[in-house]
C-alpha cells in the first residue's frame, strides 16, 4: 500500500500528460492518492530478495501478452482502469507506433507488488523483427510466462522465444489464454507443448465451461473451484468466487478433475524424488489426503529444476484466470537468490550489474536499464564500466514504471534499475563499483580456476552480453538536405544504441548511408521514429536483401608489399591458403588459423595485424561485395623486414586475400526464411500457388481446427511485400510469421540475374 501511495504522490506532483488529451492532468489509469509517509521508501523499493520475482511475458504475436500484463497491473492495484490494446491505452505499449499498430515493439519494464511480493515484469514483443528485445530481456530475467492462444497452441514465434528461454536456462510457466474462444482446446494445446517444445507440461488447472461459456477454473492442487461471474460488460473480474468441489457439481467435471489430479500427482512423483518418497511412505493408499502445500512445494522444485512447466488457463481479455497466474508466478518461479551466478560469489558484496537496454530521453539523455546481480547501486556515485574501461558518474537512480519512473536513492541486488548519466554504456556492458573490485573478483575467479571449481572453464568477471542477430534487409536513407545530415547521423547513433540489431554503415563507393534491419516492419518503424521523435523527413531507398558470399574451391596466394613511407621502408611477404567450409548456415562464420611454422615467428602484435587483415577481407566477397560466410583461412608464412609497421602487414594480408578469393571462385548465398502461414482451407490452393511462384519449398501442411498451417522455406528476396499479397489472396483471413532459417547457395541462373540487376543491366 505504501508503494502505491508514494507512486500516487509522485504522479500528482509530476504533472503528467494524458496520452489522449495532451494536457496536464491526472492520468486516468494511474494512482491518484497522496501520502506523507515516506519513511519506508527503502523497504518499498528494496524488498527482501526472496520476495522478488524478475519475470518476462513472451509469446507469438497476438497471443495476448500485453493484455495479460495489463490485467496483472490492474489486479495488483498498479492501475485504476483496464487498458486495452485496441484502444491504445495500455501501460506497457506506450510508444506512438505501438498504439497505432496494436503491437509491442519495445520491451517495457514495469514494477508492481502482488500480495507480499515485488514483481519486476518485462512485456516483450511477439514479432520476429524485434526478437532482440526478447533476447536481451530473457538475458537478465529469472523466470518467464509463456502465453499461448489456446485455439492455436504452439505457433512459430512461440518456438523462437522458447528456444531463447532454454538457452538462458530460465524456468517457465505456461498460460493458455483465450479459453473463451470457440476453438479453444486444452488437450490440443497441452499436446502441442509436449510435441513442439519438447517440454513436460504439468497441468495445474482444468477449465470450467468452454467457448463463450468459459467461466473459471478448478485448481487441481487444492480442488478449489474459481468462478468469475458472467456479469455486465463493465465487470472487471476483480471479484471471483472460490469454493471447494462437492457432490453437487456436475459428475463429468468431478470425474475429469479426479483423473487430472491423479495424473498430476503421478507425474510430479516421477519428476521429483522427494515427493515420490513422501507419496510411498505416507499416502500410498490415498492420494486425496496429500496436503496441497506439499504438492505445491514439489511442483516448485520441478519448475526450478526445469524438469516440467506448470500450465494454467484463462482469458485475459474477459478478465478470468489472471489472479491465479500471479499467484503461480510468486509460488513457482525463482527468486534472484535461487538462480546460480558465479559472479555473485566472486564479487561478494561489491556491485556487479549488467546493462541490458538503453533508451533515449529528450530531457534526461540516455537511460540505461541495469540488472543488479550483487552489491548495492547508489545514485550520485561513480561506477566502472569493464567493457569500455571507463568511469562514469551516475546522477540519478529510478524505478521503471513503463514510460514513467520514480527516483530513489539506492537499489539492492536482485532488482532492475533505470539509471541516468551513463553516457558511454551500451547493451551488454558490465558495471562494477571500481577497478579494484573487478580486480579482486578476477583474483577470486582465478583462485577457483586453480582449485578446479569452475568445471574446467576459465572464469570471466565480465557478464556475458547479448547475442545480436545479423540484419537481413537494408536500404539507403537520405536526409531532406545536407543541412540535416548531422541531425540524421545523431538520430541514427541514438537509435543504434537503443537497438543493437539496427546497423548503420556508409557505402565506400557512393558515400550513401545504409540502414540495415531485421525486416520490413523493423526498418519502417525506424523510419517513422526518425520522423516523429527527431523531426527529420528522411527518404528511404528500395529495400534490398542482405546476401552473403562464399567460395567454391581451395586456393593459395602469395603477395609482397614493398613500400617506402618517409625515411622508413616497409617490406612484408605473406603466403596463405583459403578453403570453403562444409556448413553454410547463419552461424557458419569465417575463421583464421596459423601454420605451426608460422606460429613461432610472429609476435602477438603482428599476429593481431594479420588477423585484422583477414577479417577486413571477409567483409567483401569476390562476386558482389557482400560479407563472406563459411571460409577458412590458413596463414602459411609471414616474412617482415625490420621496422615494418602492423598497418602495412594488414594491408599486405588484405591484398593477398583478395588474390586468393578471386582464384577460389565466388558463390552468392541468399537468406532462406522459415515461413508459417495459417490459412482457411478454402484459400489454401491460392497460397500454395503463390508460394510456388516465389521459389518456395513446402515442408509440411498441418491441420489446426478449421485452418491449415503451411510450413515452407522461401528465399527472402521473394518475400518483399508478402503481407499485402497474402491479405489480398485470403481476404485478410490469414496470418504468417517469418524468421531466418539459413543461407543457401543460389542456382547459377538466379545468381546471374542478380548480378545483372545489381550491375544495372536488368
Amino acid at each position: 500500500m505504501l508503494g502505491r501511495m508514494i507512486w500516487g504522490r509522485y504522479l500528482l506532483t509530476a504533472g503528467l500528460r494524458c496520452c489522449r488529451c495532451g494536457v496536464s492532468c491526472h492520468v486516468r489509469r494511474r494512482y491518484s492518492f497522496l501520502s506523507d509517509d515516506v519513511k519506508s521508501l527503502r523497504a518499498v523499493v528494496n524488498p527482501d530478495i526472496s520476495k522478488i520475482r524478475n519475470i518476462g511475458i513472451m509469446a507469438h504475436i497476438d497471443a495476448g501478452k500485453t493484455t495479460t500484463t495489463e490485467r496483472m497491473l490492474y489486479y495488483s492495484g498498479y492501475t485504476r482502469a483496464l487498458g486495452d490494446v485496441d484502444d491504445g491505452d495500455t501501460v506497457t505499449d506506450f510508444m506512438t507506433q505501438e498504439r497505432e499498430r496494436g503491437i509491442t515493439i519495445q520491451s517495457a519494464a514495469v514494477t508492481f507488488d502482488w500480495k507480499s511480493y515485488r514483481i519486476n515484469l518485462i512485456d516483450t514483443p511477439g514479432h520476429v523483427d524485434f526478437t532482440l528485445e526478447v533476447e536481451r530481456a530473457l538475458r537478465v530475467l529469472d523466470g518467464a510466462v509463456a502465453v499461448f492462444d489456446a485455439s492455436a497452441g504452439v505457433e512459430a514465434q512461440t518456438l523462437t522465444v522458447w528456444r531463447q528461454a532454454e538457452k538462458h536456462h530460465i524456468p517457465c510457466i505456461c498460460f493458455l489464454n483465450k479459453m473463451d474462444k470457440p476453438a479453444a482446446n486444452l488437450s490440443f494445446s497441452i499436446e502441442s507443448i509436449r510435441q513442439k517444445l519438447k517440454a513436460n507440461p504439468v497441468l495445474l488447472q482444468i477449465p470450467v465451461g468452454s467457448g463463450k461459456n468459459f467461466s473459471g477454473v478448478v485448481d487441481l492442487l487444492t480442488n478449489q473451484k474459481l468462478l468469475w461471474e458472467q456479469g455486465s460488460l463493465g465487470d472487471d473480474g476483480r471479484m471471483f468466487k472460490s469454493k471447494p468441489l462437492d457432490k453437487s457439481d456436475e459428475p463429468e467435471l468431478l470425474q475429469e478433475v479426479s483423473e487430472a489430479r491423479t495424473a498430476l500427482i503421478e507425474q510430479v512423483a516421477d519428476l521429483d524424488d522427494e515427493f515420490a518418497e513422501l507419496l510411498l511412505t505416507d499416502f500410498s493408499d490415498n492420494f486425496d489426503a496429500i496436503p496441497s502445500v506439499r504438492l505445491q512445494e514439489a511442483v516448485r522444485r520441478v519448475t526450478l529444476a526445469r524438469k516440467g512447466v506448470p500450465v494454467l488457463c484463462g482469458s485475459s481479455l474477459r478478465n478470468k484466470g489472471v489472479q491465479p497466474l500471479l499467484d503461480a508466478i510468486t509460488a513457482y518461479l525463482p527468486a534472484p537468490s535461487e538462480r546460480h551466478h558465479d559472479l555473485v560469489r566472486w564479487y561478494k558484496d561489491d556491485l556487479c550489474a549488467l546493462a541490458f537496454k538503453v533508451v533515449h530521453d529528450k530531457q534526461r539523455g540516455p537511460l540505461v536499464f541495469l540488472r543488479i546481480y550483487s552489491g548495492v547501486l547508489k545514485s550520485q556515485t561513480a561506477v566502472h564500466n569493464i567493457n569500455r574501461n571507463s568511469i562514469e558518474r551516475m546522477s540519478r537512480l529510478l524505478v521503471p514504471f513503463a514510460d514513467q519512473h520514480v527516483e530513489i536513492p539506492s537499489m539492492t541486488a536482485g532488482n532492475i534499475a533505470l539509471t541516468v548519466g551513463l553516457k558511454q554504456t551500451v547493451t551488454g556492458d558490465t558495471i562494477v563499483s571500481s577497478k579494484a573490485s573487478a580486480a579482486a573478483a578476477a583474483r577470486r575467479a582465478q583462485s577457483d580456476d586453480r582449485a578446479g571449481k569452475n568445471h574446467g572453464e576459465f572464469a570471466s568477471v565480465i557478464l556475458s552480453g547479448v547475442e545480436v542477430p545479423d540484419p537481413v534487409f537494408f536500404c539507403t536513407i537520405e536526409p531532406p538536405s545536407l543541412a540535416k545530415q548531422a541531425d540524421l547521423e545523431n538520430a541514427l547513433t541514438c537509435l543504434q544504441r537503443e537497438d543493437p540489431s539496427l546497423k548503420v554503415r556508409v557505402d565506400p563507393d557512393s558515400g550513401q548511408t545504409i540502414l540495415c534491419g531485421m525486416g520490413e516492419l523493423h526498418i519502417e518503424i525506424i523510419h517513422d521514429r526518425i520522423k516523429r521523435e527527431y523531426g527529420i523527413e528522411t527518404h528511404l531507398g528500395p529495400l534490398q536483401v542482405a546476401y552473403r558470399e562464399t567460395i567454391l574451391h581451395e586456393a593459395s596466394a602469395t603477395d609482397t608489399l614493398d613500400r617506402t613511407v618517409g625515411a622508413s621502408r616497409h617490406v612484408v611477404t605473406v603466403e596463405l591458403a583459403i578453403r570453403p567450409r562444409d556448413v553454410f548456415s547463419a552461424g557458419g562464420l569465417c575463421d583464421v588459423d596459423f601454420s605451426e611454422k608460422c606460429k613461432g615467428h610472429v609476435s602477438p602484435e603482428m599476429k593481431e595485424a594479420v588477423e585484422n587483415g583477414v577479417q577486413s577481407s571477409y567483409l567483401q566477397g569476390p562476386v558482389l561485395g557482400y560479407p563472406l560466410l563459411g571460409v577458412s583461412t590458413l596463414i602459411q608464412s609471414v616474412n617482415m623486414g625490420q621496422g615494418t609497421s602492423p598497418a602495412m602487414v594488414s594491408a599486405c594480408v588484405s591484398r593477398c586475400m583478395l588474390k586468393a578469393l578471386k582464384l577460389a571462385g565466388g558463390q552468392v548465398l541468399e537468406p532462406l526464411m522459415s515461413l508459417e502461414v495459417t490459412v482457411g482451407e478454402e484459400h489454401l490452393s491460392s497460397v500454395l500457388g503463390d508460394l510456388a511462384q516465389r521459389r518456395g519449398t513446402i515442408r509440411d501442411i498441418q491441420s489446426r481446427h478449421d485452418n491449415k498451417v503451411l510450413l515452407a522455406n522461401v528465399p527472402l528476396a521473394e518475400m518483399m511485400g508478402y503481407s499485402t499479397i497474402l491479405r489480398t489472396l485470403t481476404s485478410g483471413n490469414a496470418t504468417f510469421s517469418l524468421e531466418l532459417d539459413t543461407y543457401e547457395a543460389m542456382n547459377p541462373q538466379d545468381q546471374n540475374a542478380l548480378i545483372k540487376r545489381m550491375s544495372g543491366l536488368l
